[in-house]
C-alpha cells in the first residue's frame, strides 16, 4: 500500500481543467492501453480531473507519477487517484486496464489522498475483477435503471477497495510518500493545479513554499526524476492542447489564458515540447 503524503493536498485548486466541468458528475469508465493513433501526451503529460479517477491495472507494468512522486506499477493493481491531483502515467504495448472515473458526489465515499493497492490475493484479483466486469456490464446495458446499477456497483467497489486498504500489510515504499522531499514536491504540485493558469514561475513556487528554486528542483528530481520547471510547463501545456484540441479558441487568447506574457512566446514553448506549432496541432487533428 502506498497512501500519498498528508502534505499532499492541504491546498485544492477552485479551478477545474476545461473538459471537465461537465462530466465532474458523470460515472464513465474507459479502456486503459496504447494506441498508435493517440499522441502519448494524452496519458504521459501532467493533468488533473475535478473528480476521482481509480485506475485499475490487468495486465502489464510502467510507472505513474501522482503528486510528483513516481512509482511503478503492475498487474492487479489499484491507483486511487483524488480529485485536482496532479497525474500521468506512462503505458506500453503490454499496458491493459480501465480507468473508473467516479462522480463527485460520491467522492466522500474514498481516500482523500492518492493510494496505490497492489492486490496479491488470488481471490481478491477474482474479485476485483468481477467488480469491473459487472460495472462494465452494467455501464453497457439497455436494461431499465442500469445507470443507478452502476452507481451502486461503485459503491460496492469502493467497500471492496476500503477492506483491502485495511487488510494488506504496510508497505516499505510507502515511507518515501513521508519524506521531507516528497512532501514539498506534493504541496508544490497543488500550488500548480491552483496557479498554473497565471503567469507564476518556479521561483514564484518556490517563495510562497519557503524554498529556494535550486532546493525545489533538486526535491523533484528525486521524486520524479524531473526538474520543478518540467513539471509546471508539462501541466501548462497539457491544458494547452486541451484548449487548441477542445475549443475553437485563437492562439493568442489561450496564451493569455494560460499565463504566457506574448503568443509568441506560447508558440516557442508549445513547438519545443511537442515538436509543432499550436496551430499544426490543432489543424493535424489531435482528436
Amino acid at each position: 500500500m502506498i497512501a500519498g503524503p498528508k502534505m499532499a493536498h492541504t491546498v485544492k485548486s477552485a479551478l477545474t481543467p476545461v473538459v471537465e466541468a461537465d462530466v465532474a458528475n458523470r460515472l464513465s469508465l474507459v479502456p486503459i492501453g496504447q494506441n498508435p493513433d493517440t499522441g502519448r501526451w494524452r496519458t504521459e503529460a501532467m493533468r488533473s480531473h475535478a473528480a476521482p479517477r481509480l485506475l485499475y491495472i490487468s495486465k502489464g507494468q510502467g510507472r505513474i507519477t501522482i503528486a510528483g512522486l513516481t512509482s511503478g506499477y503492475g498487474p492487479n493493481n489499484l491507483i486511487f487517484i483524488p480529485a485536482n491531483t496532479m497525474y500521468g502515467f506512462e503505458v506500453g504495448t503490454t499496458v491493459f486496464g480501465q480507468m473508473l472515473s467516479i462522480p463527485r458526489a460520491m467522492a466522500s465515499e474514498w481516500p482523500e489522498e492518492p493510494v496505490h493497492l497492489r492486490i496479491r490475493d488470488v481471490h481478491a484479483q477474482k474479485e476485483l475483477f468481477t467488480h469491473f466486469d459487472n460495472l462494465e456490464r452494467e455501464l453497457k446495458s439497455s436494461k431499465t435503471a442500469h445507470t443507478r446499477a452502476a452507481h451502486y456497483l461503485v459503491g460496492i467497489l469502493g467497500v471492496f477497495f476500503e477492506r483491502q486498504l485495511q487488510d494488506q500489510p504496510a508497505d516499505p515504499t510507502a515511507r518515501r510518500t513521508e519524506s521531507s522531499s516528497a512532501r514539498l514536491v506534493a504541496a508544490y504540485t497543488d500550488l500548480i493545479e491552483r496557479d498554473f493558469r497565471s503567469d507564476k514561475g518556479v521561483a514564484d513556487y518556490a517563495a510562497a513554499l519557503g524554498v529556494t528554486p535550486t532546493h525545489l528542483t533538486r526535491c523533484c528530481n528525486q521524486t520524479c526524476g524531473r526538474s520543478a520547471h518540467a513539471l509546471l510547463s508539462d501541466r501548462v501545456l497539457y491544458e494547452a492542447r486541451l484548449l487548441l484540441r477542445d475549443t475553437r479558441t485563437p492562439v493568442q487568447d489561450i496564451a493569455t489564458r494560460l499565463g504566457f506574457t506574448s503568443p509568441a512566446y506560447f508558440t516557442r514553448a508549445f513547438q519545443n515540447q511537442t515538436g509543432m506549432t499550436p496551430t499544426k496541432f490543432r489543424r493535424t487533428g489531435q482528436h
